[in-house]
Order: structure tokens, then sequence, then C-alpha cells
């Protein structure tokens, strides 16, 4: 399955059915009066959050909804059915937002969080609404109410706690299958992720936390270059980010501090809010390095970093070092409350998952 993480969709709630303005008649029953009923409500467009699913790619071919109208009023006092209302049912973490206005309308963060997104019209009133004393054979009736109609933009942004930021080839989607039970595809060249991948870490019997894994930024992708900032917003949700260097590069030539300060600047150039989040540095592929090489490397990369809550030195596959990174990982977001969710007035106002699993491949150095 594709992984698609953007849609632009239409919803069209019903329309209400008509008012019916009709007058009784029966044998033997002179001036029988008004009997026209009211045509039922049109149906409601809901958004659900399903914890099943974890792509748009269901609105991707399927642009337009449309829910049923209410049917009109008949006579004899016989009102018209209701239109069924349409759940549309989309990942947890997905945001739905107005295209032409910009304006947020849900926030789909929890599983089974149902909103609406589209209300169906009323349905109009039949003639027996009108009657009285001095009327007593009305004419009148109302039509039904239109349904609302928008265009939405959907956004996902993965429910993760902690999010694995880098370069390609850093040694992030080892890392994931070293911690957790995530399998994404691992090679020795560039860009092997090219969707966001989810792993649950489990650090005792009733604690863990998600990781989130997303394809490694390059310089210049505020540019484009890459796969450019596509996926950033998939860290956006995080509580912790880990910056993950690569401490022996395939090219002699590079610099893994450069490197690191260009994916920061491509971060801030992204986000102010996602660039000051709390972030730890961890140095990767250490088993790479002669153990007499280490602690000098170690130092110069730290101290060229810059300043850092904390930094750990580990080796991914070999699990060297991930253990401590984990429990320092599980403490500290203890330490943190979770981000609140959405209140009903704010909803109001806007009126172990992880990719399909791919065949095992070379492990990368």
């Amino acid at each position: 399955m594709k992984f698609f993480d953007e849609a632009k969709i239409e919803v069209i709630a019903g329309d209400g059915g008509n008012g019916s303005a009709s007058m009784r008649r029966e044998k033997y029953i002179p001036k029988g009066g008004p009997d026209g009923g009211d045509g039922g409500r049109g149906g409601s467009i809901y958004a659900v959050a399903d914890c099943n699913l974890n792509t748009l790619i269901d609105f991707r071919y399927t642009r337009i909804f449309r829910a049923q109208r209410g049917e009109n009023g008949r006579g004899a006092d016989c009102y018209g059915k209701g239109g069924d209302d349409m759940e549309l049912r989309m990942p947890v973490g997905t945001i739905i937002s107005n295209r032409e206005t910009g304006e947020v309308m849900a926030d789909l963060d929890a599983d089974g969080k149902k909103v609406l997104i589209a209300k169906g019209g009323n349905g109009g009133l039949g003639n027996i609404h009108f009657k009285s004393s001095v009327n007593r054979a009305p004419r009148k009736c109302t039509p039904g109410g239109e349904g609302e109609r928008f265009e939405l933009r959907l956004e996902l942004k993965v429910l993760a706690d902690v999010g694995l930021l880098g370069l390609p080839n850093a040694g992030k989607s080892t890392f994931i299958r070293a911690v957790s039970a995530a399998r994404p595809k691992v090679a020795d060249y560039p860009f092997t992720t090219l969707a966001p991948n989810l792993g649950v870490v489990r650090v005792d019997t009733n604690r863990s936390f998600v990781i989130a894994d997303i394809p490694g930024l390059i310089e210049g992708a505020a540019e484009g270059h890459g796969l450019g900032h596509q996926f950033l917003r998939h860290l956006q949700r995080t509580r912790l980010l880990l910056h993950i260097v690569d401490v022996a590069p395939f090219d002699p030539s590079a610099d893994p501090v450069r490197d690191a300060h260009s994916i920061l600047e491509e971060l801030r150039k992204y986000d102010e809010t996602l660039y000051t989040k709390p972030r730890w540095l961890v140095l990767n592929k250490l088993d790479l390095v002669p153990e007499e090489d280490r602690e000098p490397l170690i130092r110069t990369l730290v101290e060229g970093y810059g300043p850092v809550a904390k930094w750990f030195s580990i080796s991914a596959i070999s699990g060297q070092g991930c253990p401590a990174l984990t429990f320092a990982i599980m403490d500290h977001l203890d330490t943190i409350a979770p981000p609140p969710p959405m209140t009903e007035e704010e909803e109001s106002e806007g009126s172990d998952s992880s990719q399909p699993e791919e065949p095992d491949e070379e492990q990368e150095a």
C-alpha cells in the first residue's frame, strides 16, 4: 500500500426534504383540513478516527462525498424519511481544514473520535404547522434547508512521542528496528525510507513510547532537494527529537558536524517551533570507529555540535548503547505531560502501527 499523507476532498451534506401542502380528502369527512407532513432532514457527514488506518489513500481517487437527501413530506400526515449520515474513516492524527479559509475544523487525535464536518439541511415544514383558528386551510409549506458544503484539506501528522531526525543512511531505520518490532526497509544506499514508520518501544511491562522514523533530510530540502520538507510535519506532534549523526560516513571528505548543522538549519527554515523542540544528539555507528579513536572523536563531535541537553553514543546495528538510550527517553517522557487534546470549545469553533513490511535487505553498515 502506498503512503499518502495529504488529500483534498469535497463534502456535501444532504439537503432537507420539502414540506407538503396537502389537504385531507376522505369520503364522509368534509373539510378535513391540512395534513401535509414535514420533509426529512438531510444526511450529515462525520469524520471518524480509526487506528487501523495509517494512510489517506482512500481519499486519493475518490474526491467528492455526498450524503443522502431527506425525503419530501406527503399527505395524510406522512413525514419524509431522513437521509442517512455518512462516516468518513481517517487515520488517527488527521487534521481537517477548510481549503478556502484555512481554518482547522477538526483534529482527529484519538482513536474513535467522531467530528461533524458537514451538517445536513433541516426538513421543510408541512402545512399542518400553519393551521390556526383563523386560517383553517393553510396552503403554506416551507422547502428543505440546504446541506453544508465544504472543500477540505486533509493532512496526516502521525502521533508519536519521539521523532528521529538525520541525514539519509545515518542509521535511523536500523535504530528503530533495534529498539522496537517495526521492520522498515534497511539497505546500504540513501533514501531507503520513503514514508514514515512507527514503532512501539517497550521498556517495561507498563512503560512504552512510540517512535517515528521519517525519510532523511539533506541540505537544500527547503528548495526541494531530496524529498524536501514534505515529511517534517510528522515530527510536529512529538515531544522529543533524536538527532542521529553518522560518526563514520561513507564519504571520507564528509564533515559530520557541518552536515548536522545543515540539518538543523533546514529544520529552522521549516518551522521555528519544531527547531526549538527538545532535541538530543545521538552519535551512531560507533562500531565502525576503533576503540582508541572513539573518545577524541566523540568529544570533537559534541563540542562542534553546540549546546545540547543530552548526547549518547550508540551502535544501532549491534545494539550497543540502545537500552540506556531508551530508558533515558522513557524517564524524560514521564516527566513531561502529554500535549492536551482539543477542547470541545476549540472543536466547535472549527464547526503499534507501522508501514507494511518489505522484504529484509542487507543491513546497512
